[in-house]
């Protein structure tokens, strides 16, 4: 009797959870639908995290009959095209919930959260595709072509038109392989989609039930060797793949890409890592990442670099082992 009574006020606790984490979702969802701009932009962020919330509390199958009841609510009340935006958020949502579920570390829950976001980008992708017949790869086109004849009418009104055409022709021929890398930067949209929203749920469940989640410092970052070896096989495949534009071409340009990112995220945290152990000034990271933001083609280039030699040389060992 008393165990059944148990179960019966946990299952109410259940029910009454998933019902206020569902109410959330569609008031963030109608706020985002008649608050366009900065503000509803900001609050996609603010989306997965009932899904967290509810699935770190209950499991992946409350998570998976929550979703259920948003499309269904989401549908009725919002609009279709709130079903992707749904999708993407609530797998993401229910896939990092389920981490945080099974006590799995920050760095594994942000791993698993990045998949399901990944899995809900590509979800939109295709539907987008297939029923609302929205190409990415076309509107990417688009946009660069009007942003290069804006660029060549100003350049053509202020003078000095034949002195850039040249770079201009050379951006314009970087950029318009921006479409063959899709791939990657639907993994690079996840796995920030995924950072962001498992930092803002620590927050959240920190405040209501005073846990202590919360990410290593990341000068503590470091990536794996095996990245290193897969981004110098796709360095390899890309050059012999350079004047093709097949399977292979798109596999090596897209792992090229996403390998080299990490690396850069590396050569970031070692820079703050360095900062640390020398105790140099705490602007050096911040410094770091402005120059990059206004000179990316050579300082990227070298964060690169920087963070291949800390893999590959274990630098960050040798600095303590001297200290």
């Amino acid at each position: 009797m008393i165990k059944d009574e148990v179960q019966w006020m946990k299952d109410t606790r259940r029910i009454t959870e998933g019902a206020l984490m569902t109410g959330v979702y569609l008031l963030e969802l109608l706020l985002i639908l008649f608050l366009p701009g900065i503000v509803g932009s900001l609050l996609l962020f603010t989306l997965p995290i009932p899904f967290v919330f509810y699935s770190y509390r209950h499991g992946w199958k409350a998570g998976g009959l929550m979703l259920i009841a948003v499309v269904i609510f989401a549908l009725l009340f919002a609009t279709v095209f709130s079903l992707p935006i749904t999708l993407l958020t609530g797998v993401g949502g229910i896939f990092a919930g389920t981490a945080m579920y099974h006590k799995r570390s920050s760095y594994e829950t942000w791993a698993v959260g990045s998949i399901g976001f990944i899995i809900g980008i590509v979800a939109v992708y295709l539907l987008s595709q297939l029923f609302l017949g929205v190409s990415w790869a076309e509107q990417i086109r688009v946009s660069l072509d009007e942003a290069f004849t804006i660029t060549e009418r100003m350049l053509g009104t202020f003078g000095g038109e034949e002195q850039m055409q040249e770079q201009l022709e050379g951006l314009r021929q970087q950029i318009e392989t921006l479409p063959d890398l899709i791939p990657s930067l639907i993994a690079i949209l996840g796995i920030i989609y995924a950072f962001v929203s498992q930092w803002l749920s620590y927050k959240l469940i920190n405040r209501v039930e005073g846990k202590k989640f919360h990410f290593p410092a990341f000068r503590n970052f470091t990536l794996p060797t095996s990245v290193l070896w897969y981004y110098f096989f796709a360095l390899i495949l890309n050059y012999a793949f350079a004047a093709g534009d097949g399977i292979g071409y798109l596999a090596a340009i897209n792992v090229f890409t996403l390998t080299g990112t990490f690396l850069i995220v590396q050569g970031f945290a070692f820079i703050a890592f360095y900062t640390h152990v020398k105790r140099k000034s705490k602007a050096l990271p911040i410094l770091a990442i402005v120059g990059c933001v206004f000179l990316p083609t050579i300082l990227l280039y070298l964060v690169r670099i920087l963070g291949i030699i800390d893999i590959g040389f274990s630098l960050r060992e040798r600095m303590q082992t001297k200290k």
